[in-house]
């Protein structure tokens, strides 16, 4: 027999791609600049220069049959070193090429993290607003997600909220800083106390409590906030990280995971993750582009465009009436929907060709999630929309 909640996830669809795709049908009617798109978070400026000359240099000097092989699941050897090199040198934790794993983005970490952590029984946790996806890697092993919320002005960390959630069943935490959807980027006071907390609670219920931080969009942040590497403030973090995002290449599918080596139950994690990896039929990351990629590190495209973005959409809508936080980082806006029901206000909005996604998605009712990884003319086309709609409910 088919798993019925399997037939379930494959029926409902993702809705950001449904009115993405309702988004791409109404382009070939009214035009695509007549459609104001803030659904998909997929990058619209240019890689960094480095990453078209690393590439050209590895297609000039190494034979074809090489770059473009199969290559071992776990990351080639060098490119694995690599990226162990840049964490130690970047965030003072000591990593060996053994403790770094390529990845298909982070998506493909942690599908395999919550498999290993999982499998044996125990849950996992997340704060409210996170990414979907979470929800369906825990239910796909049996297993659920614990919604913490947070402070409902900030969203930042609750650790009140937090002590009440973790139970001893709690086994995974994952915490996504800079935030998708909201941009916010998490303060180290509230990572830190949090992370005490967890100490106490490993301790109480006689068991590790894994921390893993989703980070493709470290880099993306502005006005010099800082992200906390949270393996540098605890021991049982795992660090999980994407190109896709500040390098402009989602479509490359490159990214990796990182065990601290004195991390609990190293062994065990390291070599199930691997085994999960074969399970799943796992073949490589592309040869070319994670040579590629982590020859790259820490170079970035122009995020002053995003900036620009956000500065433009934030302003705007805040002056018209609508409610948001600030977002310090990534390329989203949270906005809270000037009517209870955001699925509503989503449809509404649609009428006029204003493509946003409920904040149900998220965990968090009552607010739709903008990416403003646009252009710059969509933003500003979209703005007399916004007033209209601001007027519609009386904002203005």
């Amino acid at each position: 027999m088919i798993d019925k909640k399997l037939v379930a996830w494959g029926s409902s669809g993702n809705i950001i791609r449904e009115i993405a795709e309702y988004g791409a049908e109404r382009a070939k009617v009214v035009g695509a600049e007549n459609v104001y798109n803030f659904t998909i978070g997929s990058p619209s400026i240019d890689p960094p220069k480095c990453v078209h000359e690393t590439m050209e240099r590895y297609i000039a000097s190494m034979p074809a049959a090489q770059l473009h092989t199969y290559a071992p699941a776990i990351g080639i050897p060098e490119v694995r070193a690599k990226a162990a090199k840049y964490l130690t040198e970047t965030f003072g934790v000591e990593y060996r090429a053994q403790d770094v794993l390529i990845t298909c983005g982070t998506s493909t970490c942690l599908a395999v993290l919550t498999r290993v952590l999982l499998s044996g029984g125990g849950r996992a946790m997340t704060f409210t607003p996170y990414f979907m996806d979470y929800k369906y890697y825990a239910e796909s092993v049996g297993s659920s997600l614990t919604e913490c919320p947070t402070d409902p002005d900030t969203f930042q960390l609750n650790l009140d909220a937090a002590e009440k959630a973790l139970t001893p069943d709690t086994v995974m935490l994952v915490l996504n800083s800079p935030n998708n959807p909201s941009g916010v980027v998490l303060r180290r006071e509230g990572l830190e106390g949090l992370c005490a907390l967890l100490e106490r609670k490993q301790k109480e219920y006689g068991h590790p409590i894994y921390l893993v931080a989703d980070e493709p969009y470290r880099e993306l942040v502005y006005d010099g906030q800082e992200v906390v590497y949270l393996p540098s403030v605890y021991r049982n973090a795992i660090y999980c990280y994407s190109f896709s995002k500040s390098m402009s290449l989602p479509g490359e599918r490159v990214g990796f995971m990182a065990l601290r080596q004195d991390m609990d139950d190293y062994a065990d994690v390291m070599a199930a993750c691997i085994g999960v990896l074969r399970a799943f039929g796992y073949i490589c990351v592309s040869a070319m582009w994670q040579r590629v990629a982590v020859d790259c590190l820490g170079a970035t495209s122009d995020l002053s465009v995003y900036k620009g973005n956000r500065d433009l959409l934030y302003g705007s809508l805040t002056e018209m009436g609508f409610s948001c936080v600030h977002p310090d980082g990534a390329f989203y806006l949270f906005m809270k929907t000037p009517e209870p029901d955001a699925e509503a206000f989503c449809r509404r909005a649609m009428k006029d060709d204003l493509l946003v996604v409920p904040g149900d998605s998220f965990g968090t009712p009552g607010y739709v999630r903008l990416a403003y990884c646009v252009s710059r003319e969509t933003i500003e086309r979209s703005l007399p929309t916004w007033r209209k709609l601001a007027k519609e409910y009386g904002l203005q």
